[in-house]
């Protein structure tokens, strides 16, 4: 039996299929990627078989935007971005330029998230920092974040000082991604500083206490020097400078100085390592019972004073303690009142133990002789602060 067809049944057919193309339209929302098949390329731009009822179209401006905009020919699968699903025309407007932008987004967000570094070339620069491309996306490193950048400079100066940079690459780490806000930020500082911890960790597997290696000074500080064992930083404490005492490092060392050290400890879970230069150096204390002796009379420098004493600085470094009571006879309430730091000053040993690294003087046994045991005292612009114990 032939089935029949009636007007009513063609109506709801056309209805079904009109539904079902508003379906598929509808389905598509901004922002979406879709990848399809160039059909055609010409001045206006290109269009592009997205799989759907109708075809994408790809403004000629979008395509200015991208990189080898001419390659682009018939037949060739892209992927795009939707921009509007209806134009006043009634197509589908589509980007090659966004959807690339898309992929850059996801790969700058990879990339962070790992913490790889990224060389980037500078294309422009202006007082707040420096435009580095990633992909088909605009980074930006902040003036904070560029390394060598000097401190104190109006404006203009470090316009100029970061337009010296346009043109070259640079290691990178990103620190910031928004695709919403469209801001990438990326930093040189944290890429530097991610290239010294790298090279710490190698560094700290490589090493072993007792190692003897070469560095260059990169910065002094009260308590101590820092050295560039190549892209590692070692600390040389103020005590491990030299046998004798040290009040700065500058007393011994300038910054970009080459200097052999002795590895003296090793923190691998701080990340930490401790070296040395006066064991490098002979040990004072190993030969002092050749040179000196109990009951010989010495002459050295007031190196400090402090509450029980004052530290006297032989002529090879080495500090012997002049105990208060030792001072004279009755001894005096504060070894400030006869003493000052510079001060010159012959007293004679009254102890001497090599293996503590100790030796006791005393003022008393000289003060019957011919000789004054105060020889020079420091002139009042050359005396140091007085250190408390």
């Amino acid at each position: 039996m032939q089935k029949s067809y009636s007007s009513s049944d063609d109506s709801l057919d056309f209805a079904a299929l009109l539904e079902k193309s508003f379906e598929e339209i509808d389905d598509v929302r901004r922002g979406d990627i879709l990848t399809g098949t160039i059909l055609a390329v010409d001045n206006q731009g290109v269009i592009v078989d997205v799989g759907l009822k109708r075809d994408g179209v790809v403004p000629r401006s979008d395509l200015d935007a991208v990189d080898d905009a001419d390659s682009f020919e018939v037949g060739q699968q892209i992927t795009v971005m939707v921009l509007k699903t209806e134009d006043y025309d009634g197509n589908l407007v589509v980007s090659v330029q966004q959807a690339l932008a898309s992929k850059d987004w996801d790969a700058a967000t990879g990339q962070m998230e790992s913490g790889d570094l990224y060389t980037g070339k500078v294309v422009a620069a202006n007082k707040g920092g420096l435009i580095v491309p990633f992909g088909e996306l605009r980074g930006f490193v902040p003036a904070s974040h560029v390394l060598d950048l000097p401190r104190g400079l109006g404006d203009e100066e470090r316009a100029a000082h970061l337009s010296r940079l346009v043109g070259r690459k640079l290691e990178l780490k990103i620190i910031e991604v928004n695709s919403e806000r469209r801001r990438l930020v990326l930093s040189q500082r944290e890429a530097e500083r991610n290239a010294r911890d790298a090279a710490k960790e190698v560094l700290l597997q490589k090493l072993n206490v007792g190692d003897v290696v070469s560095g260059r000074v990169s910065s002094l500080r009260e308590f101590g020097a820092f050295i560039d064992l190549g892209g590692a930083d070692g600390l040389v404490h103020i005590s491990e400078l030299a046998w004798r005492r040290v009040r700065h490092p500058n007393e011994i060392l300038n910054i970009g100085d080459q200097v052999d050290t002795y590895v003296l400890q090793l923190d691998r879970d701080e990340k930490r390592i401790g070296l040395s230069l006066k064991r490098l150096q002979p040990n004072p204390w190993e030969e002092i019972e050749q040179t000196y002796a109990v009951g010989q009379t010495v002459e050295g420098s007031v190196s400090r004073v402090v509450s029980f004493g004052a530290f006297i600085e032989l002529d090879n470094g080495v500090e012997a303690l002049l105990h208060v009571s030792q001072m004279g006879d009755p001894a005096p309430q504060a070894p400030e009142d006869i003493l000052r730091a510079g001060d010159i000053v012959v007293a004679q040993i009254v102890s001497l133990e090599a293996d503590r690294q100790r030796m006791g003087l005393s003022l008393k046994s000289t003060a019957d002789s011919e000789e004054p045991a105060l020889v020079e005292e420091a002139p009042i612009s050359e005396l140091d602060t007085v250190e408390s114990n």
